[in-house]
């Protein structure tokens, strides 16, 4: 069978316009945020063409260049205009470009903008920004690279982004259900090989329950997912909020043990190493307790959960 080739995104075939869609339809989908606004459609943006606060509340400032090349002199200008704005100095500068970008033109501009107290600055290339699609939004990138048109409307936008998703609670449940489908929920507490790792994945849970971020333990996005908050059954919601607090609890205890020694690192000269102690060993059954308490206030919530440690 002959090698298949895959074509790189001709992003100069498409006006601005069409450009900043798609970096709004791809934020959309692939974070969590509080606010996430296309000022760019209507013109007289003052530099910002999306502006955006995390759930973190970590402010961002996306400025979309559609130009074979990025200039210094533009960059600054944009920046410039943005400071000036209401929205005031944003947390996050980020510029997400068609063309390359080469290295020392990246180092200029992000000491230019460092030097006017925005705490982060990231330049997204055409072939990053197009790996990222790949491996985040391969339906976006379909649509896009298909001729497909964008709505024009921001909500429309998130209802495209969103449109994979599971629509009713069974189908939103068994997504949740492949959530604790790790073994941060199943392995012995006395063979986790990284509790550090362990608590990663509390916390990506929590996330991935309130917010609808599935990660990997290594950070990497797995899905956008609906959040509890999607649910159409008031008591199925009131059953996942019962989840997320049970998780919290187990994250709270954790880092309890963490700070009182109750489990502590073996004590060797490693910064990496993985082992820790229970002192004394019963703590780690108070641990799965608590674990196994989120898992059946899950299984409250649906019963076709069977999750492994049973």
């Amino acid at each position: 069978m002959p090698a298949t080739q895959v074509k790189r995104v001709h992003f100069e075939d498409f006006d601005g316009s069409e450009f900043e869609r798609l970096v709004f339809a791809y934020h959309w989908r692939t974070d969590a945020w509080r606010s996430l606004e296309w000022y760019g459609q209507t013109g007289s943006d003052l530099g910002r063409d999306i502006w955006g606060v995390r759930e973190n509340e970590e402010s961002v400032c996306i400025q979309c260049v559609n130009r074979k090349q990025l200039i210094f002199t533009k960059a600054t200008t944009d920046i410039a205009k943005v400071l000036k704005a209401p929205n005031g100095v944003p947390d996050r500068f980020r510029i997400v470009t068609q063309g390359t970008v080469s290295a020392p033109l990246r180092d200029k501009i992000k000491a230019h903008i460092a030097s006017l107290d925005v705490k982060e600055c990231d330049i997204w290339s055409g072939p990053e920004f197009e790996e990222f699609l790949r491996k985040d939004a391969e339906s976006l990138l379909k649509r896009f690279a298909e001729g497909q048109s964008f709505p024009d409307a921001p909500e429309n936008l998130k209802k495209l982004a969103e449109s994979a998703q599971p629509r009713n609670d069974e189908e939103v449940l068994a997504a949740f259900a492949q959530v604790f489908d790790r073994p941060a929920f199943y392995t012995p507490l006395n063979q986790e090989s990284n509790m550090g790792d362990f608590k990663q994945a509390i916390t990506d849970t929590i996330q991935a329950i309130g917010t609808g971020i599935w990660k990997a333990r290594d950070g990497r996005l797995i899905e956008r997912i609906p959040s509890r908050h999607q649910l159409k059954s008031d008591a199925l919601r009131t059953k996942l909020q019962v989840v997320e607090m049970s998780l919290s609890r187990l994250r709270a205890r954790y880092d309890d043990m963490i700070k009182t020694g109750v489990l502590r690192r073996c004590g060797c000269s490693d910064p990496n190493c993985s082992i820790f102690f229970f002192n004394p060993y019963e703590a780690a059954h108070e641990l799965e307790r608590l674990r196994q308490q989120v898992l059946m206030a899950f299984q409250d919530a649906y019963p076709a959960f069977r999750p492994q440690s049973w």
